[in-house]
């Protein structure tokens, strides 16, 4: 696979790129953020349009269309499925959340330092993400409870069970901790492999590079020819049918791996 370091820069197309997604991107966080906020007031958040909530539709038409700004064409493959379900997919990039967001909406865990990126943190906070600081055995057992409370509720969660990026190169192993909270309220785990250019080829691209922070690598996606990002939802291990954590965790990584694989 091709390094966000080797990868081409583009030259001249990438400052065309620039010129007019920058413009793009004002516009889309300056007008289209704030209309989406007001779709998310509990006034009429809950009004049903088609099969989604309208606080739900608007937050996967800003995230859709910020994915579209990026370049990134977006093919769903599979149904997520509706209700309390914990989405499990592999951890790429931050670009993964606003993917994941476009197409369905979910609370996702994620690290605390994600709340102070521009942009993406602020409308995270704003999208039920429960936050966690990595190390902390305290800030994990908050995060399980909030996790159990919200599944109880009928609502979804996203989680990266490999906990952190790995540069695109593999699927990590997971977590099986992180499971439990489905475990204990008896909600399906689905799996969802999220692959990006033509069969996962752009994976090291979109993947931050070695010490490359959220802002470079935010400036870098920017500019990026367009490319294909696949949403795989895959089939949904119910947590009765598997005996403990280790098994759903395991059988969820296997599942994920062979969709990252397939041609």
């Amino acid at each position: 696979m091709t390094s966000p370091t080797s990868a081409p820069r583009g030259g001249v197309a990438r400052v065309c790129r620039y010129l007019y997604r920058v413009p793009l991107l004002l516009v889309h966080v300056l007008l289209f953020l704030p209309l989406t906020l007001i779709g998310m007031l509990p006034l009429w958040a809950h009004v049903r349009v088609g099969d989604r909530a309208l606080g739900h539709a608007v937050v996967n038409a800003w995230q859709g269309g910020l994915m579209w700004i990026f370049g990134f064409r977006l093919q769903r493959i599979g149904t997520p499925l509706p209700g309390a379900v914990l989405f499990v997919a592999n951890h790429v990039s931050w670009v993964d959340i606003s993917v994941l967001h476009s197409q369905r909406m979910m609370g996702f865990v994620a690290k605390r330092e994600i709340a102070s990126w521009p942009v993406v943190g602020w409308l995270a906070a704003r999208g039920q993400t429960i936050f966690h600081q990595r190390g902390s055995t305290e800030s994990l057992g908050g995060v399980m409870q909030v996790m159990v409370e919200r599944l109880q509720e009928g609502k979804a969660v996203g989680v990266f069970p490999e906990g952190r990026t790995r540069g695109g190169t593999e699927v990590g192993p997971f977590h099986a901790r992180i499971f439990q909270a489905a475990v204990e309220t008896h909600v399906p785990v689905q799996p969802v492999a999220l692959r990006y250019g033509w069969q996962g080829d752009a994976q090291t691209i979109v993947a931050f590079g070695p010490k490359e922070s959220f802002f470079a690598n935010f400036l870098r996606l920017l500019g990026e020819p367009a490319r294909r990002a696949e949403v795989h939802f895959l089939d949904p291990i119910e947590t009765h049918d598997l005996e403990g954590r280790r098994r759903i965790a395991e059988t969820s990584r296997a599942r994920i791996v062979a969709a990252m694989t397939a041609e």
